[in-house]
């Protein structure tokens, strides 16, 4: 395998977990009688750019299907993000009715409602139906396509260049990046702005964050990877935020290299912590697996000492995140017999690998549970203010990553 952005040829492994299916593959009854696909769930890093990236072996099409199941707007923490979002950049960019936002997945609307509700002309781009029809029923025009350069340079064609291109964690999920960038690129105003969010890869080493490794996530991200995926496209870095979603995130603000916006410093900060954490330094990367099995073998330690000691523990939160953590652990019903999720898409329908039955939120008032592990740890804090009758009751919370920790009745 070759690097996705440079080409160099990828020999440094940086993560094993085995064999998986896709974290967004949830299952309904019949499927639990037909065969389940599973896909090598490796991760190597590029010496020569630091690009991290999964092997190649699903296809998008077969992870990003019409059915995907994951809902943006399930999240309260994350609509309000969305909602402080599109009034910052909008004020920032003095945004009005004769501006254009395009944003790339789209997914259900979650975002883009805002700038429908300030009447700022915009669209979506999100390819799976579910999340697209979901958008629609929000007033948001959406095309139904995958995103590149071919769909960038028609839509220029068509005189539909954005003010504002806006890629909420979909950087992660697109499998030719450099195509993704070009792409941007020919869709953005001479004078335009491009915001886009995804998980720092500084973050996810420096916190064991391997969960978020799944095969929808195509590559792992610095500041310093992405800024040379940008200038190779004809884009610029003009400024950095650090943001505390999904466990530590960056959002980006780049524009077209001859733009004449001045670089914000916080661009050399960041790229000067990066080096300084040696994500340009391949023993950075080479430890990685054995703090991962850690992770592994101390949350199986534990459910299976409940399991002997007659306890009950379920999890909350259906995230893909915990597909990746329980599938690597090989945890089946027998230690976590139960899951329970807000989202409507995914109740009634089992954990892809693991088969463990996935509930209704409120269905927790109805289980005597002694541990209850919130497999979406970045939303812990929601989590457990949702479910602060069970808590009162004697429910123990508890997450795995970044370790076992036990976070009070």
């Amino acid at each position: 395998m070759n690097c996705r952005h440079c080409a160099a040829s990828l020999s440094h492994t940086f993560l094993d977990l085995g064999f998986a299916p896709p974290s967004n593959a949830y299952l309904t009854v019949a499927d639990l009688a037909k065969p389940e696909k599973y896909f090598p769930l490796r991760v190597k890093v590029c010496d020569h750019c630091w690009l991290v990236q999964t092997e190649d072996h699903a296809q998008a099409n077969e992870l990003f299907n019409p059915d995907y199941a994951y809902f943006s707007s399930t999240s309260s923490g994350w609509l309000a993000h969305a909602e402080q979002y599109a009034a910052q950049i909008s004020n920032e960019l003095n945004l009005n009715a004769d501006s254009l936002v395009i944003e790339v997945a789209s997914n259900d609307g979650y975002l883009l409602k805002n700038f429908v509700a300030m009447r700022i002309p915009c669209f979506g781009i999100e390819p799976t139906d579910s999340t697209a029809t979901a958008a629609e029923e929000k007033g948001i025009p959406v095309l139904r396509e995958f995103f590149g350069e071919a769909l960038g340079k028609q839509l220029a064609r068509e005189g539909r260049q954005a003010d504002l291109i806006i890629g909420n964690n979909v950087y992660a999920h697109v499998p030719d990046i450099n195509d993704f960038t070009r792409g941007l690129k020919s869709v953005l105003k001479p004078s335009g702005t491009i915001t886009l969010e995804f998980p720092h890869l500084m973050r996810l080493l420096e916190h064991c964050q391997f969960d978020t490794i799944y095969h929808e996530h195509y590559s792992y991200l610095s500041l310093s990877t992405v800024n040379r995926i940008f200038k190779a496209a004809g884009l610029r870095i003009w400024k950095v935020e650090e943001l505390d979603t999904h466990g530590g995130s960056l959002r980006i603000y780049g524009c077209h290299d001859e733009d004449d916006r001045a670089d914000h410093q916080s661009v050399a900060a960041m790229l000067q912590l990066e080096s300084s954490r040696g994500l340009q330094q391949l023993d950075t990367y080479l430890d990685f697996q054995s703090r991962a099995n850690k992770i592994k073998d101390d949350l199986l330690y534990f459910l299976i000492k409940q399991k002997r000691e007659g306890k009950k523990v379920a999890a909350y939160g259906a995230a893909a995140k915990g597909n990746t953590l329980l599938n690597y652990a090989g945890v089946k019903p027998d230690l976590l017999p139960l899951v329970f999720d807000v989202a409507v898409s995914k109740q009634g329908k089992f954990m892809p690998g693991s088969h463990i039955p996935i509930l209704a939120p409120e269905k927790v008032l109805d289980s005597q549970i002694d541990y209850l592990l919130i497999l979406p740890w970045n939303i812990s804090g929601e989590v457990r203010q949702q479910n602060s009758a069970i808590q009162e009751r004697g429910t123990e919370f508890f997450i795995a990553v970044p370790e076992l920790r036990f976070l009070g009745r």
